[in-house]
């Protein structure tokens, strides 16, 4: 009687790995993106102040980083106008002129206008509106407690809102980098611009628009409050000399 034929264990299959190659790039992306938030953030919060220059080895020493990942960040910063590359220099935070400010304002106006009349033509338009109403009660909270910032940041948060509401990702993405450029010179204007309560008001009027899906008055109400609201920072800048004519 033939004994039983013994089964071959075969070798375990070996896990695929990347190649080092995609590994380096993968980690110098990481480091870029972490770069790029980093100096982002340190831009919009007028930690560095428009006009200042920093050197590519000065910024790598500032966030203990290579120059590759930083060199990266830079030139994205200068794709959104936030700074200018100066060969062999480094970069440059790019002021913002009283021309540029009223500029971007035209700009908003004119997308966040048509986003508004976007929105309240939505046929499902999901729990936008509660969201925004929210946001609203939050900024009437923070004006209670005189707390200008937290105002800032539920005012920025209904007009994301707003824009996300009308679904159309181009003109979200056209409106944030705007409102990116336009971000530094609205919190020096804080400390200094009357209480914005009437701001909050606009903005009831939207979101009731928008909730009774009247495109027409929504985007007229919004088209006006954005008109008021950026002549109001504009001549907040110019009277105050807090950028260049």
């Amino acid at each position: 009687m033939k004994s039983p034929a013994k089964t071959r264990s075969r070798p375990a299959a070996k896990k695929a790995s990347r190649p080092p190659a995609v590994r380096r790039r993968k980690g110098r992306a990481s480091f870029a993106d972490n770069a790029y938030h980093e100096l982002r953030a340190r831009i919009l919060d007028n930690r560095m102040l428009p006009g200042e220059q920093f050197t590519e080895v000065e910024i790598a020493t500032l966030l203990k980083m290579s120059r590759t990942p930083v060199r990266e960040a830079m030139l994205r910063l200068a794709g959104e106008g936030l700074v200018e590359m100066r060969p062999r220099h480094g970069m440059r935070i790019k002021s913002i002129s009283v021309v540029d400010m009223r500029e971007i304002y035209e700009v908003l106006m004119a997308l966040e206008s048509v986003a508004a009349g976007l929105a309240a033509a939505r046929e499902d338009q999901g729990d936008y509106v509660e969201r925004m109403r929210a946001a609203i009660r939050k900024m009437d909270e923070a004006l209670e407690h005189d707390d200008r910032k937290a105002w800032a940041v539920a005012d920025e948060q209904f007009h994301n809102l707003l824009v996300e509401a009308a679904g159309n990702a181009r003109i979200k993405e056209l409106v944030q980098t705007f409102v990116d450029q336009s971000h530094r010179v609205r919190m020096l204007t804080l400390p200094i611009r009357p209480l914005p309560v009437l701001s909050n008001r606009d903005h009831e009027a939207v979101v009731e628009a928008v909730a009774a899906r009247d495109p027409e008055r929504a985007r007229a109400l919004h088209h006006d409050h954005r008109r008021r609201s950026g002549q109001l920072l504009v001549d907040l800048l110019a009277s105050h000399g807090l950028i260049r004519a």
